[in-house]
């Protein structure tokens, strides 16, 4: 449609002008003593255009002859940044084919283009992030390689060049590389000085984030992990399950660190109520401090809320994990010389424990020592032998018979108690 419209316009135009040419009477004089040229105004009108065309055209020749030096000089320019960028995507191919020797040759290929460019006095606008990513595949090769001098000396090129405010992206895409090759080298340190010597708003993004945890995990640094953890599961890096699992870990940690009651108790104030909610580490918690002769009220204070939680179940699991763990730090705390309320406040729970759920071997053991504990002996006996022929926990049934052992001795049973100490070693 638009070429039929074109066209019909052109007919109308040569219709207009032939008309006026046609009846167009006009005339030129030009006065060149002693002559007198006379000159139609049509015939000065096609001269006039056409002499215009030909200056036009003169001109146009002249420009296209005068920047012929400059066409040579940018036509070499697009084969050298071309060759560049050939170079530089053959060694990011190579690199991720494995092949680290040809992907370094072909990074320092781009290298030595970019230098003679600069020598030659031609720029690319984007000459300083191709020179960039030229040494971060380069450096990223030698890493592979293990030759740690030629990635070190690309790592300082690269930094050196990128002192502009305009590449404080790559220079930060950089010194991320670099964290994670110091890692790899098992320098978590290092790593971390990296991780330090970023802008604390890229230091906060995800990546840097997972970096640091990491590093600060390498380093046995847990309380800075912890808080790295934090971050990261606040900003949803993990599943649910794995941000749990991982918090779980370095809250383990962090309380194995504890080596005495005052370490432990900083230890816990330290955790997150979330974290302290988590079964694992409230049962370690509480039988390390009684284990270090801490406060034994203060540690089942702690184990509290997992008692209560696992004792709302209507019924228990057989063999749990958690409950047999959950036994041995209260029996751990057993032993401490500040009995009196406590002690008898948590005789009542296991009892009401033992009775609401009397097919439990493990709460059936748990209220046999209990009674041992407050000495009382026929109950204990009682109680502590019907769990012995249930239990399946090695360390629980050991801890029976030795009770038993005890039980034994209390009544004078030598023999009895020789058996049950036998039985206890023999597992």
């Amino acid at each position: 449609m638009r070429a039929l419209l074109w066209f019909l316009a052109l007919f109308g135009l040569a219709a207009g002008a032939a008309l006026l040419a046609g009846n167009n009477d006009g005339m030129v004089t030009l006065f060149v003593p002693p002559y007198r040229v006379d000159l139609s105004l049509n015939l000065v009108i096609v001269l006039l255009v056409v002499g215009f065309a030909l200056l036009h055209l003169a001109l146009r020749g002249l420009s296209a002859l005068l920047s012929m030096p400059r066409q040579a000089q940018r036509w070499r320019l697009q084969q050298r940044e071309r060759a560049m960028h050939a170079a530089v995507l053959d060694g990011v191919t190579h690199q991720l084919a494995g092949r680290f020797l040809r992907a370094r040759k072909a990074a320092e290929a781009a290298l030595q283009q970019e230098d003679m460019l600069d020598a030659a006095g031609l720029r690319l606008p984007h000459a300083g992030k191709l020179r960039a990513m030229a040494h971060v595949v380069a450096a990223e090769s030698a890493h592979a390689l293990q030759d740690r001098a030629t990635r070190d000396a690309h790592l300082q090129q690269v930094l050196q060049s990128l002192a502009d405010r305009d590449a404080q992206e790559t220079r930060e895409g950089v010194q991320l590389r670099a964290a994670r090759w110091a890692l790899d080298d098992r320098d978590p340190q290092a790593a971390l000085r990296r991780l330090d010597d970023m802008p604390q708003g890229a230091a906060r993004r995800t990546v840097a984030l997972r970096t640091r945890l990491k590093a600060a995990r390498l380093a046995r640094q847990t309380v800075p992990a912890l808080e790295t953890a934090r971050l990261l599961a606040k900003h949803r890096a993990f599943s649910p399950e794995a941000a749990n699992l991982i918090l779980k870990g370095l809250a383990l940690e962090l309380l194995q660190d504890a080596h005495d009651p005052v370490q432990l108790q900083r230890a816990w104030s330290q955790l997150e109520p979330a974290e302290r909610a988590i079964p694992e580490v409230a049962i370690d918690a509480g039988r390390r401090l009684a284990e270090l002769q801490g406060d034994v009220v203060l540690s089942r204070q702690w184990l509290l809320p997992v008692w209560e939680e696992l004792m709302r179940a209507p019924r228990l699991p057989e063999h749990d994990a958690t409950l047999v763990k959950l036994i041995q730090a209260l029996e751990a705390g057993f032993d401490a010389e500040e009995a009196g309320a406590s002690d008898l406040q948590w005789l009542e729970r296991i009892e009401a424990a033992q009775r609401q759920h009397p097919q439990s071997a493990e709460l059936q053991y748990l209220a046999g020592i209990a009674c041992l504990r407050h000495q009382l002996w026929g109950k204990a006996q009682q109680l502590t032998v019907q769990a012995l022929a249930r239990l399946q926990d090695v360390e629980l049934r050991r801890n029976a018979w030795r009770a038993c052992a005890v039980l034994a001795a209390q009544r004078g049973d030598e023999a009895e108690a020789q058996r049950a100490l036998r039985e206890a070693a023999l597992l």
